[in-house]
This record gives structure tokens, C-alpha cells and sequence, in this order.
């Protein structure tokens, strides 16, 4: 430290000005003498220009009194106290720093004030902070700094963020008091301004007790260090260790190079006990142990607390250098590299080596456009070689360059007057329509016609088919059938749900992102101009904000405008006159009618019977096996059991449900075959090897005893229901013992029982095994599957029989319904609820809707006419409260071709004479009498069929509809065809019906 300082003002303005004119405080002559100063100066240099400093020097006099002397340098105007105004001032304070035995205590949150260092603190408390100004202000400007401990249970190496200034605030008297390690530092109050207050630190203190709670004065003893040897060898090596470890640090870290600026510009002498605190100061290391730092009194003890302390601050500075060496070894190698790519590409142009950009990118498309140049339309070579022209001019990162180069991509992908060569073989479209698809035969007359047309032509033009028809019955497949058969490209995308008018015409070029509408890119797929488009589920558009599509299909769908289709993203026109569109729909109804006027519908009404057991057996049957790995041989489905599945589980007018029953009969039938061992048993040599012929090691015997009692088990236990299924052989005899579903496991397991009796080793024994074996396994030969056993393989039927009586009661008559899965019959039911002078009334449930309700009431007055002109002395219908329902009740029901039904179920219940058990009728009733034409003619004869029907009564008006049906959905009905309800009433309800077909 420096010397006493003489009190004679020359020599405090020669000190003063030894601070130099850049208020950079430089040591003068008398600090450099000392030598530990000197070794911290030549490691520092020369120190950086501050804008602003604040020097404190404390000296320590043989004599023991103590001066204290601050120095402060700042610009102009940047305190607004009025004592520090001046640029430079020299406070004297008296009385002496240890005259101070009761302080206020400080609390420091974050590190200990070290003897010699300034630290900025803010006081939140305003009576500690009055106190404070209070104290400076009388000439006192002292405090003690004491560091707060940690809150109990808390990791102080662990950065919660909890304890915020605001919480130390908090803290008051006697939870303060416990809350402060003992040993603190005596600071002096440099400055307050506002609430921030800049310490600087003398001495070290010990708090004895309390004095005041708020704000916290406590009575402390000042401490010194122990005494010590100067001259102590070890202590002097541990204090150049400590400055080699500080030179160390001193050349990687900028950081640490300012602290030692400074501090050796505001303290004049070095010695052991200042080096100490020096180290532990500017340390990284914790407030715990910096705290030990301060607490140790022992000089030697503190020079090694400190010496670990900047040994570990050489490592982390030996870490971050190598995390920024990384960091710049990446970042350089990236720059060359970039910067070598950049030098190469402009040597390559400079030689004429490589083209730029726009130049490769012109040739590609000229390149692309070049086979189709003659076929393309001339307004469209126009807009091309604009384009191009375009793309030269623009510079390569401009986004108007992407735009033109996306446009152009597009532009030439579309194959321009590019046609694929049809097949207008009629016999050929035929062969392979049938054997895709069985039945269909109004589709497939329709593209014979249109492959007929074309042939007479020499050209095909396209079209718009609309495939109406329940989900399953294979619309979607017969537009790729179609074009197998016309030898064009296919092409699938769905509408269902769609609600964005840009996927039919495309985005304007100007939005990011943009993309053609899907016949563009359709197009762009197949690569030729008149391929097959199937747009699937057509009646399940969306309309949201984006636009309607439906109006937008109808350009595309128009054959009189699609021939000039104007896609907002290409903006030319494009041909699809050639194309064949195919749509496909459940509910034609859902279709909007301008849209569904340029379409040409044609009903697929579901299949029959007889039909879904040829499609079973021709296509569903075999394409499954074939996925399952199952030979022909190893299983047999018999017809009886496809009519049960058909009739009892898949009454849908489609084949989807059907095939995946189909499906999972056969996965548990490959299940079964594995775990018999019969379908994956590898064949060497003509012979199948058993299992147990496999088995090779020591462990032989103990793996066929475990196969055995496996077997045993499985004969005593069956646990597996399919292992009771049937199991045919070739031989008749073998055939009906398994008839009664006998396993076939008791019979392998007993050869394998034979088999461990045999000697294993003996090559004898084997060969007799392996012959016992193999003939064993020829006798499973099949899994049959009839009637008794498909409830093993798909569970209990899910549909029984729709007759739910055997003779019709009394008001109770069955009518045909079209449905979106096809046809189905529907009972219709009447009763008395109440009869009373003047109380005929009806009521009506079994969720019906507006028309149906409708007609409900049509057929109530209808019926009253018909029974007052057949039995005038009735007054059932004056005098009767009735009830009509519709089963079921769940489903919703809709419809006027109900009325003819419903007035046949009250007739039936007023005259007390029940319909015929074998009739079902339908048709819409007029209040004269009339019988109107219906719909589904073709699906409500095939629910008759699966109803058990003999005798159908439909409107006159569909008799054209009925005669065109396949002879087989006709075939075994007795048909009237009536246009007045008294030639129903003849027919229901009398016994001489007449035979009008």
C-alpha cells in the first residue's frame, strides 16, 4: 500500500496528477518501486483510456493509524451529487475506519466485497437507505458488507432464479441477522444515487450481536491477518505461483486483463495478504468460496485457497479457447469452401467450360419442347418463346426468376397434341371387362358402344360417365378396367370433401406456391393428352371460402367448352376434349344439377345372390389366397358356405364387406395350417421332412418328449376352435369320418408318439421315420369349410332372416325401400290404439321424414274412401285413434313410394283379413287412387328376392324398368303391374288374384 499521505496539498495534487490526463490511473514512480507491482505491470501493459474511474488508495502506517483517501474521476455532468460534481476531489475521512464498532449490515446476495475492490449493491429498504444517506452525510460514510447464506435446502451451485432482490427486501431484523455469514467487510459509502449505492471494501469484521432490527445495526470486531514471515520461502513460492497462474490467464482472457488494470492502478502496493484477495476477487469461482477466501485469516492458508481458485480458472479459460478455436475452424472452412465453389464456377465460365444458369435452363426446356414442337398450338409456342426470352433478362435471384422458370417447367411437361394409340378391338374390350368384372352388363354395353363408335369414326372422342351406384359394387375398379380395355393411361384423383376451387383451376401465378389445377398435372403424369380420368366420390363436393368446385367442374365436364379448358396457373388453353372423364357416386341426388346434366349416369343397383357367389368365387376367393400363401389344395370353401355368408353376414348390395370376410377366414385357415405344421414344411427329395426329423443335438429326446406333451395337451385341453374345423382327404372313406368336425392333431400326435419309440440314432430308424411321417401329413389335405362350421372362422351371423313373420298378422304389410346400400324390405304396421264415437285420428312414429309423413296422411283418407265404397256399414276409421309405425325406429326414412303399403296396413286392420305372407308391394298413391312410378326398380326386386318374396306389385309405369333387368333377377317372381289401388286391393286381398304380368 502507499505510505502515510502527507496532509500538505502539494503532495495530494502531485498524486492527482499522477492519474494522468486520459483519466487512466497510471502508476507513478513511488507504486512501481514495489516489486510485486512491477511483475503485475509487465503483465498488463500500459492500461486502456476509461471514461470514467474511481480510485481508492488505503494505507496501513507502522504506527498503526489508518487514512483513507478516495479519488474519484469521472466526465462532466455524470453525478448528480452534489459532492462529486467536481472532475477530481480528495475526501479526507475522519474519524479512523476502526473507530466504527456498530454498523449498519448490507446484505450481498451474490458475492463477498473483498478489502481494496468497489461494488455497486441497490438498497430496496427506504429506512435502510435513509439510514445510509443519513450516515454519509454526518461525516460516517461506513457500513458492513456481509454475504447472504442460502435459503436451507437449496444447491447454491443450482441458478433457480427465486431469490430476487425483491425477496432479500423482505428479509427484516432477526430473519436477516441469521440469514448473514459472520465475517463481512467494513465498506466505504462511495456514492448513492437513487437507490443503487457503491461500496468500497477496507477490512474484515465479525458481527458479536445485534444492536437494532430495522434498519439491522450489529456490533462487529475488526480483524487482522495473522502474523507472518515475509521472507517464509514457501509463502513467497506460492505467491508467484499465483502471479504465473494470473500470467497464464492474463493471455487468453480480455476479461481478466481489465480487472488487473484497474486494480493495479488504484492500489499502489502489492503484498501477500492484497494478492490473495486479488486472485479470489476476480475469480469465477462461487460465493461459498469466496466467502472461505475472506474468512481465512491465515495469509499462507489464503494464498492456496486462492491458487486453487485461478488453477481453475486456467482450465475453463483452457476450454473456452477450445470451443472458440472449433467455432472459427468451422466457420473459415465454410468460407473457403464457399469461396473456392464460387472461383471455380468463374474459371469454368471464363473458359467456356460451363454455361450459367438461364443458359442450361433455356436449353432444357427447348430440349423438352422439341418433340412435341409440331403438335403444339401455335398461341402456345408464342407464350413459350416469351418465356424464355423473359428468362435471359432476369437475374438469377430476383423471385420473378423462379416464377418464370416454374412456369416454363410446367409449360413444357404437358404433352401438346401427344395422343396414345387406342384399342377399338370390340372382342378384346369384352374379354377383358368379363374377366375383371362380373355382371355389370349396362356398363360394359355402354363402353362397347363407345369403343364401337370410335371404331366407325376412326377417332374417339371423349366423354362423361357417371357410375351411380351403393359403396362396394366396383366403381372405382371398373374405370381402370375401362381403360385396360381402350389401351389409355389412368388416371385417379378424388373430390370428396374438396372445398378449394384452385384444385380444379389452378392458383394464379402471383401467390407463393402456386400450382396448376389437377387436370394440369393429370396430364403432366400420364404423359399423353386423352387418358381415362376417374373423379371419384363427385357427389361428395365441398363449398367453403375458397369457392364452389362444383361450378368449377363444369367447364372441365362441359364437352362443348372443355375443349378450350382455361387453368388460371398456365393461363392458355388446353384440349380435354379427348379426354374420358369417368365419375363415380353413391347418391346421384347429392350431384348438382347443372354439374349432373352433363353427365351421362349410368346405375350400378348392387348384386344378387347369385352374382356375389361367382364374384366370391372367380375373383374374391382367389385374389385372397393367393395373399395368404395357401394353396388351392389345402383348403376348400364349399358354396353352401358362401350362401351363408353372403346371407347371413354380407347382405350388402356390395362385395367390399364380403371379401373382407373372405379375408379373415382365410387368415385363421393360415393360422391353423402353421401351427399343423403342414404349409411351410420345406420338400427335399420327393419327401416332406417331419418336424421332429429336424431335430438334431444332445437335447434330441427332451425336445420330442416336450412335442408330445404339447400334443397331449392339445387333445385333452382344445384350447384353439379352430382346431376342431374340418379337414377333408381324397378319400371318400376319410371325407365322412371327418364330417362330425373331428381334429386331425390326435391322429399326428399319436404317429409322433410312435415315432419317439423308435431309436433315434439308428439311420434305419429315421428313414422308417421319416416315412411314417410324410404319409401321416399326406392324409391333411384340405380344410373344408361348409354351413356348420363358418361361425368358427367369422363369428355368429350378424343379419337373420328380414321375414319377421311367418303368416303377416292383421295390419302388418311388407313393402320395398331403396337404400344407399342398396334394396332392403320394410314392414309397415297399424293399430287400434282407441275406438270411441267420433275419435278416428292417426299417429305416426318410426322416424319418418317430411314426405313420408306426407303420405301417411294421403293414405288415411285414401283408405277411408276405399272402405266406405267396399263396406259401407264400417265406421272403422270415424270411430278409431290408430297408430302406424315404421320399423326400425333408429333409421330415418323418406319418401313418397311407401303410400300404396301403408293404405293396405290400415284396410288390412279395418277389415280384419291379413295380406298374403308372400307380398310385397310399393308405389305412390295419389287421393284419387292413383299408383305413381318409383325408383330402384332394380334394387327393390333384389330385396324382394332376399325377402322371400313370390309376389311383387310395382306401378304400371315401371314395367319398361323391370323387363330390362338380367333374366336371373327376374327369374321365379310372380309380377303385377297395377296403375289404380282397387287392382291392389284384388291382389292383397282377395283369394282369385289374377295373373296380369
Amino acid at each position: 500500500m502507499l505510505k502515510r499521505l502527507s496532509s500538505s496539498s502539494s503532495c495530494l495534487q502531485a498524486r492527482v496528477h499522477s492519474l494522468g490526463p486520459n483519466l487512466g490511473l497510471h502508476p507513478g514512480p513511488t507504486e512501481l518501486a514495489s516489486p510485486f507491482l512491477r511483475v503485475l505491470g509487465s503483465l498488463t501493459g500500459l492500461a486502456r483510456p476509461n471514461s470514467s474511474r474511481r480510485a481508492f488508495f488505503c494505507s496501513d502506517a507502522s504506527d498503526g493509524s489508518d487514512q483513507v483517501v478516495e479519488v474519484e474521476v469521472k466526465k462532466a455532468g455524470t453525478d448528480g451529487d452534489a459532492e462529486s460534481k467536481s472532475s477530481s476531489a480528495i475526501v479526507p475521512t475522519n474519524p479512523r475506519p476502526e473507530d466504527y464498532l456498530t454498523v449498519l449490515a448490507l446484505p450481498l446476495p451474490h458475492r463477498p466485497l473483498f478489502p481494496g475492490f468497489y461494488m455497486p449493491i441497490y438498497v430496496k429498504d427506504p429506512k435502510l437507505l435513509a439510514a445510509l444517506q443519513e450516515s454519509r452525510k454526518r461525516q460516517a460514510p461506513y457500513a458492513g458488507a456481509f454475504l447472504l447464506k442460502d435459503e436451507p435446502g437449496t444447491d447454491p451451485s443450482v441458478v433457480s432464479g427465486s431469490e430476487t432482490d425483491k425477496s432479500i427486501s423482505d428479509l427484516k431484523g432477526k430473519e436477516l441477522f441469521n440469514r448473514l455469514h459472520e465475517v463481512g467487510t467494513l465498506a466505504q459509502i462511495s456514492s448513492i444515487q437513487g437507490d443503487q449505492v457503491v461500496l468500497i471494501g477496507h477490512r474484515r469484521l465479525r458481527i458479536t450481536e445485534m444492536v437494532d432490527e430495522d434498519p439491522l445495526t450489529v456490533k462487529v470486531d475488526h480483524l487482522k491477518d495473522k502474523p507472518y514471515n515475509k521472507d517464509d520461502d514457501v509463502i513467497k513460492a506460492t505467491s508467484f505461483e499465483v502471479i504465473s497462474t494470473l500470467r497464464d490467464v492474463l493471455k487468453t482472457s480480455s476479461l481478466w486483463r481489465d480487472h488487473v488494470q484497474t486494480y493495479t492502478q488504484h492500489i499502489g502496493d502489492f503484498n501477500f495478504p492484497r494478492l490473495a484477495d486479488f486472485g479470489a476477487a476476480i475469480s469465477g469461482a462461487n460465493k461459498l468460496q469466496c466467502q472461505q477466501v475472506l474468512e481465512e485469516l491465515d495469509v499462507y492458508k489464503r494464498l492456496k485457497l486462492t491458487l486453487e481458485l485461478v488453477k481453475k480458472e486456467i482450465e475453463i479459460s483452457k476450454i473456452q479457447e477450445s470451443i472458440a478455436k472449433a467455432i472459427e475452424e468451422k466457420i473459415s472452412g465454410e468460407q473457403r469452401r464457399y469461396l473456392l465453389n464460387e472461383q471455380l464456377k468463374a474459371i469454368k465460365k471464363e473458359l467456356g467450360l460451363e454455361a450459367d444458369d438461364k443458359t442450361t435452363l433455356s436449353a432444357k426446356f427447348r430440349e423438352r419442347l422439341e418433340p412435341n414442337r409440331e403438335k403444339c398450338p401455335p398461341h402456345v409456342l408464342q407464350v413459350i418463346e416469351e418465356e424464355l426470352t423473359k428468362l435471359q433478362l432476369l437475374e438469377a435471384s430476383s423471385s420473378e426468376f423462379n416464377v418464370t422458370r416454374n412456369y416454363l417447367d410446367w409449360l413444357t411437361s404437358i404433352p401438346w397434341g401427344n395422343y396414345s394409340d387406342e384399342n377399338f378391338d370390340v372382342l378384346r374390350a369384352q374379354k377383358i371387362l368379363d374377366e375383371d368384372h362380373y355382371g355389370l352388363s349396362d356398363v360394359k354395353e355402354r363402353i362397347l358402344e363407345f369403343i364401337a363408335v370410335g371404331k366407325l369414326r376412326g377417332i374417339s372422342q371423349g366423354k362423361i360417365i357417371c357410375l351411380s351406384g351403393p359403396p362396394g359394387v366396383g366403381k372405382t375398379s371398373i374405370g381402370r378396367s375401362i381403360a385396360r380395355a381402350l389401351n389409355r393411361k389412368f388416371y385417379r384423383f378424388s373430390v370428396g370433401g374438396l372445398s378449394d376451387v384452385a384444385e380444379i383451376k389452378g392458383h394464379r401465378r402471383t401467390y407463393i406456391g402456386a400450382m396448376p389445377g389437377k387436370m394440369v398435372q393429370c396430364l403432366k403424369n400420364v404423359g399423353t393428352a386423352n387418358p381415362l380420368v376417374l373423379i371419384d366420390e363427385i357427389d361428395k363436393l365441398g363449398r367453403g371460402h375458397a369457392g364452389d368446385p362444383a361450378s368449377a367442374l363444369l367447364e372441365l365436364l362441359d364437352p362443348e367448352q372443355n375443349a378450350n379448358f382455361l387453368d388460371h396457373y398456365l393461363d392458355v388453353p388446353i384440349d380435354l376434349s379427348k379426354v374420358l372423364f369417368v365419375c363415380t357416386a353413391n347418391v346421384v341426388e347429392m350431384i348438382p344439377n347443372p354439374l349432373l346434366d352433363r353427365m351421362e349416369v349410368i346405375s350400378i343397383a348392387g348384386y344378387i345372390t347369385d352374382e356375389k357367389i361367382h364374384i366370391a368365387r372367380d375373383y374374391l376367393e382367389k385374389t385372397t389366397r393367393e395373399a395368404c400363401g395357401i394353396k388351392p389344395e389345402q383348403v376348400e370353401v364349399t358354396d353352401a358356405a358362401l350362401l351363408a355368408l353372403i346371407e347371413n353376414y354380407c347382405r350388402e348390395a356390395g362385395v367390399r364387406n364380403l371379401q373382407k370376410h373372405i379375408e379373415k377366414i382365410y387368415r385363421k385357415i393360415a393360422l391353423q395350417l402353421v401351427r399343423q405344421g403342414v404349409s411351410d414344411e420345406p420338400e427335399v427329395a420327393g419327401q416332406i421332412e417331419s418336424p421332429i426329423s429336424r431335430i438334431d443335438g444332445p437335447n434330441e429326446s427332451a425336445v420330442v418328449e416336450a412335442q408330445v406333451a404339447e400334443t397331449d395337451e392339445a387333445k385333452v385341453e382344445d384350447v384353439d376352435k379352430l382346431d376342431q374345423s374340418v379337414v377333408a382327404s381324397e378319400s371318400q372313406t376319410a371325407s365322412e369320418s371327418l364330417a362330425t368336425d373331428l381334429p386331425v392333431e390326435p391322429a399326428v400326435g399319436e404317429i409322433q408318439v410312435a415315432d419317439t419309440d423308435e431309436p433315434m440314432d439308428s439311420k434305419d430308424a429315421k428313414k422308417t421315420d421319416k416315412i411314417q411321417e410324410s404319409e401321416a401329413i399326406k392324409t391333411v389335405d384340405k380344410v373344408l369349410v361348409d354351413e356348420l362350421n363358418v361361425a368358427d372362422f367369422v363369428g355368429k351371423p350378424v343379419f337373420h332372416a328380414e321375414r319377421l313373420y311367418d303368416q303377416t298378422p292383421v295390419g302388418v304389410v311388407m313393402g320395398l325401400a331403396w337404400t344407399a346400400m342398396g334394396g332392403s324390405t320394410l314392414y309397415i304396421e297399424t293399430t287400434q290404439v282407441e275406438e270411441g264415437e267420433g275419435k278416428g285420428s292417426l299417429n305416426v312414429t318410426g322416424q319418418l321424414g317430411d314426405v313420408m309423413k306426407e303420405s301417411t296422411q294421403i293414405a288415411h283418407t285414401v283408405a277411408r274412401a276405399i272402405l266406405l265404397d267396399k263396406e259401407p256399414d264400417n265406421p272403422f276409421f270415424a270411430n278409431s285413434k290408430l297408430h302406424l309405425h315404421v320399423p326400425a325406429g333408429a333409421t330415418p326414412k323418406d319418401g313418397p313410394s311407401a303410400g300404396c303399403t301403408m293404405i293396405t296396413s290400415m284396410l288390412s286392420l279395418a277389415m280384419k283379413k291379413p295380406v298374403k305372407k308372400d307380398l310385397a308391394m310399393t308405389g305412390e298413391v295419389t287421393l284419387t287412387g292413383r299408383i305413381l312410378p318409383i325408383g330402384g326398380v332394380k334394387e327393390k326386386t333384389i330385396a324382394a328376392r332376399r325377402g322371400e318374396v313370390k309376389t311383387i306389385i310395382f306401378p304400371a309405369a315401371n314395367r319398361k324398368d323391370f323387363d330390362e333387368l338380367a333374366p336371373n333377377v327376374k327369374e321365379g317372381l310372380d309380377v303385377h303391374f297395377v296403375d289404380d289401388y282397387n287392382q291392389i286391393f284384388d291382389l292383397a286381398f282377395s283369394d282369385d288374384q289374377s295373373k296380369e304380368k
